[in-house]
Formats: C-alpha cells, structure tokens, sequence
C-alpha cells in the first residue's frame, strides 16, 4: 500500500448525504477514475470493564476495534492515545472471552461503506457513515500508490484532492506528523479512521435518512 489520507466531506448545502455521496463520484467519473468494486471499514468501542477499575476512581480506557475489507484477514484493535494492535480476525472472538476486562459500549458500531474507484497512481474511496439505520456523515479516502513516505508526497496529495473537493480539502493527518519520514503502514490509516468516526460521534447533527 501506499500514503493514505482520510478525511470527512461535509454534505452541500441543500443537499443530504446521498446527494452529496453521488456529487462527489460523478466528479471522480468525469476526471476519468473508473470504479473498482466497493469497500467497508467498520468500528466498535469497548471500555474497561468497571470491575477491574477497583475503587480508586480511575477512568476507564477505551479501544476500538476495527476491520477494513482492504485487509479481510486482519483485525485491528486501537487502544485511546495508544498503540494499534494488528490481529488476524479471531481477535472478535477473544474479545467475547475478554468481557471480564472490556465491555462493548452500547450502540457504538460505526462503519462507511462505499465505492472504490482507481484513477492513475490514486486509489479513492468515497463512503457514507452511518451509525445504526442513521448516515452521519462522508469519509473520503485518497491513496497515493507509488510512495510509502507521507512526507515525500503530501502536497500531491493534496492537489489531487483539491481537484474534487474543492475548498474542503483537509489539512494534513496527525499521524503524518508523527511518522516523519517513517514507512507508512495500514495501521496509520485504521488510526485516521478512528479519529474520523470519533469525531463524526461528538458532531450534534440531526441524523439524515439512513442508507444502506
């Protein structure tokens, strides 16, 4: 894989989230990308269970765990300003064995499914968010093939989007940050993820009419 950066779209104005999902793709159409098939990246949340928080107070922790259909025998598990432990897909069942220790939290699936679509050295994946029958939101996802090194290609990155998203182009990642000249790995995408669904959580938006 390549440098990936993943964003939100906010929906335009007089349109909804279905409205704006298809703007966006028919932009990417007339730009020549041509569709490959659909994707999935799913999350749930689980808290530390409270009896083994003892009785001094303490705040529980929180991990996510997450799949996406770009890895289909992976699991990623992401523990809150932690690290992202990458398992193979058994990792769901010995979490139901850990709820001794961690607790899914109540209603907290997320995911965004949506199409694929390939143009030149890019790889872009537009998806809607939802959270039960509800859509939430829109993830866009942008990777550059070619390069491993988020430094090395940021700013083309960020041409490229601006040549469908217009003035919404979003500003680097964190985790570009972060790495600095390090290899880019799924793991920094599952992380992008996360902070975009936790924060498509926090918005206090009315739902739009859910689409599966």
């Amino acid at each position: 894989m390549g440098v990936t950066c993943v964003s939100q779209m906010p929906v335009a104005e007089g349109k909804n989230v279905q409205q704006t999902v298809e703007l966006l793709t028919r932009k990417l159409e007339m730009l020549g990308a041509e569709k490959q098939g659909t994707f999935c990246v799913d999350c749930e949340t689980y808290h530390t269970a409270a009896s083994t928080l003892g009785s001094q107070g303490q705040a529980g922790k929180l991990m996510y765990v997450m799949h996406n259909s770009e890895y289909p025998l992976s699991c990623f598990a992401l523990f809150e300003n932690g690290p992202c432990l990458i398992a193979d897909t058994n990792f769901d069942v010995l979490m139901v064995k850990l709820k001794g220790f961690f607790q899914s939290a109540k209603a907290s699936k997320i995911e965004t499914r949506g199409t694929r679509y390939q143009y030149c050295d890019f790889l872009v994946k537009v998806g809607t968010v939802t959270m039960g029958p509800s859509a939430r939101g829109i993830s866009v996802e942008v990777e550059y093939g070619p390069c491993v090194v988020a430094n090395d290609c940021w700013n083309l990155l960020l041409e490229f989007l601006q040549s469908f998203l217009g003035s919404h182009i979003p500003g680097a990642p964190a985790v570009f940050g972060n790495r600095h000249d390090a290899v880019y790995s799924p793991a920094d995408t599952m992380v992008q993820y996360m902070e975009l669904f936790n924060k498509i959580r926090k918005q206090q938006q009315v739902p739009v009419s859910g689409i599966r």
